[in-house]
């Protein structure tokens, strides 16, 4: 592989470069020393949204608007989030007063209680990811029919991640039973990929980096691998076997604090490696305007190179972790429900 065929690969990620510097927010100065502070751009782009932010900052961003659904005080209330016109404008809906903060929370002025169920912009992009995965595996289903199997076209890309999984993830964790849950494994696999993938767009959203997230996915794998168990499973953990009878009151509770552990552990994994591939991307690129603010233009174009070089390497390490962090995810999925399911010898 020589430099010109890679010239492609380097222009795609130059103009996705140029879409994030685009797409940060202007400087923010400190009001103490000058300097530019990342701290709010990052901030606003890791956490979640009632408003899909492209580009820009303030009444002059480019935005798409989403859903905002409010329950209050048995009263419906569906309106779009351009509504607030960026947080200068209050929504009123009968004897309802609604109002956005500078954090983008939602508030009722009358201080009623809210139920917020809008479609913020991670929900939004879950059902992005939804459409891509729905749309990839029924072209995916049609040519492989079409063709008896043989791969082609984005057939040739999918099959081998779902053989992947299958033959390397799930059968070496789940043995002969395995066909039962390859199903939840897959989607639980090219979801967390999907979305990853994703988040590395500029303006995207960074849903496998909001905690509530992985919450639900980990959660979900602790009702699959506890409804699942079996009598061994459970068998070790209220009678740890070899152990005293004097300890037993030690070595139970310590083994129930392990069944949600496991995926205590699995939530924050990938929490925590995603937020910080975003975080670390987006402080490289505020170097930048940290330069400008205080040594001017001419640090700023001094200090460009480094940025852009540190950036493109730290996006060719996230395309790594987007992929590891799926695989991470799913093979201890399955080692859970593997480990509870397993008979005993």
């Amino acid at each position: 592989m020589n430099f010109i065929s890679l010239r492609p690969v380097f222009l795609s990620l130059i103009i996705v470069l140029s879409c994030f510097l685009s797409s940060a927010s202007e400087p923010t100065n400190n009001e103490d020393s000058g300097l530019y502070d990342p701290v709010p751009a990052i901030m606003h782009h890791i956490s979640d949204s009632h408003e899909w932010h492209l580009i820009g900052e303030g009444d002059e961003s480019v935005t798409i608007p989403l859903p905002v659904i409010l329950y209050t005080e048995n009263n419906l209330d569906i309106f779009m989030s351009s509504a607030f016109h960026h947080g200068h404008a209050d929504v009123v809906k009968g004897d309802r007063v609604y109002s956005m903060d500078s954090h983008g929370h939602i508030h009722e002025k009358n201080h009623k209680e809210i139920l917020d169920l809008s479609i913020t912009k991670n929900v939004a992009s879950m059902f992005l990811a939804l459409i891509i995965m729905l749309l990839v595996f029924i072209i995916s289903a049609r040519k492989s029919i079409k063709n008896n199997g043989a791969p082609s076209g984005i057939l040739a890309f999918v099959e081998p991640l779902v053989l992947f999984v299958r033959d390397d993830i799930v059968k070496p964790n789940l043995g002969h039973n395995y066909k039962k849950f390859l199903p939840y494994l897959l989607t639980l696999f090219f979801f967390i990929l999907v979305n990853n993938l994703l988040g590395l767009l500029p303006g995207a959203a960074n849903v496998t980096g909001n905690i509530a997230v992985t919450l639900v996915l980990s959660f979900i794998t602790l009702l699959v691998t506890n409804f699942s168990a079996n009598k061994s499973y459970w068998g070790h953990i209220f009678k740890p076997p070899g152990v005293p009878l004097a300890l037993m009151p030690i070595m139970i509770p310590i083994e129930l604090v392990g069944v949600f552990t496991k995926p205590f552990a699995l939530m924050i994994r990938l929490f925590a490696n995603i937020s910080a591939g975003h975080i670390i991307i987006l402080s490289l690129i505020s170097l930048i305007f940290m330069a400008q603010s205080g040594l001017g233009t001419a640090g700023a174009f001094g200090l460009s190179p480094v940025s852009v070089l540190f950036v493109l390497f730290m996006y060719f390490i996230e395309i790594l972790v987007a992929f590891l962090q799926a695989y991470i995810f799913t093979l201890l999925t399955s080692l859970f429900i593997g480990l509870a399911t397993t008979e005993a010898h």
